[in-house]
């Protein structure tokens, strides 16, 4: 069981990821002060962040990672992962995927990112590094090693994970940046199991083709 100073500590730390989310999510993340983020955390000094924090890079990357529901998915994931149903796993995926349209605040920090991601080459580099390159690293990996079990079509895996995620990125920015209606009338969990399902039926291994490699 955590002491009393470690949950004190972890608690201020979540106190100012909280401050920060607010912060970055309304300024962005090169407008976004120390300042700012103290103010909205309810601390004392700006100072006081660097005691938790490495720096500006760090804090925006713990908030991400803490408050986005994929990347705490993909933080847990262990090897026994690989081996599950695609069903199963892609689900799980898809799920977490969309379900930071839950909340408004996450909301507003992807649409903010993704504008100073086109604009600022370096923060376009930290939010990869953050968030889609672990994504697409991830599903490359189960893909491939559904395709080596024999349960997906042999393809380029790279490929293949794009396919998979594109939809959910075009549901979340046509419910989310363009507002249609009838996407914003979508539920989330709909479009998860649908696009698994569109996915899966392109790519799992027919019947026939299972009783061949049986009998290889």
């Amino acid at each position: 069981m955590p002491s009393r100073d470690e949950q004190d500590f972890e608690g201020r730390r979540q106190q100012i990821i909280d401050g920060a989310l607010e912060v970055f999510a309304s300024k962005g993340f090169e407008t976004a002060t120390n300042k700012d983020i103290a103010a909205a955390a309810g601390i004392g000094s700006p100072g006081l962040i660097y005691h938790y924090f490495k720096d500006k890079t760090d804090l925006f990357r713990q908030v991400v990672e803490q408050r986005l529901p994929l990347l705490q998915l993909l933080m847990h994931y262990d090897d026994e992962t690989m081996d599950k149903p695609p069903q199963e796993v892609l689900t799980t995926f898809a799920k977490a995927f969309l379900r930071v349209a839950e909340n408004p605040t996450s909301i507003a920090l992807m649409k903010l990112l993704l504008g100073e991601a086109f604009r600022q080459p370096h923060v376009a580099q930290i939010l990869n590094s953050i968030g889609p390159s672990r994504s697409i690293a991830f599903l490359t990996r189960y893909l491939a090693r559904q395709m080596s079990l024999g349960t997906l079509k042999p393809m380029d895996p790279r490929a293949a994970a794009r396919c998979f995620i594109g939809p959910l990125i075009a549901y979340l920015v046509t419910r989310e940046v363009f507002l249609q209606p009838d996407a914003q009338q979508l539920d989330a969990n709909t479009m998860a199991s649908t696009a698994v399902e569109i996915f899966l039926q392109g790519m799992q291994v027919s019947s026939d083709i299972e009783k061949d490699i049986e009998s290889s």
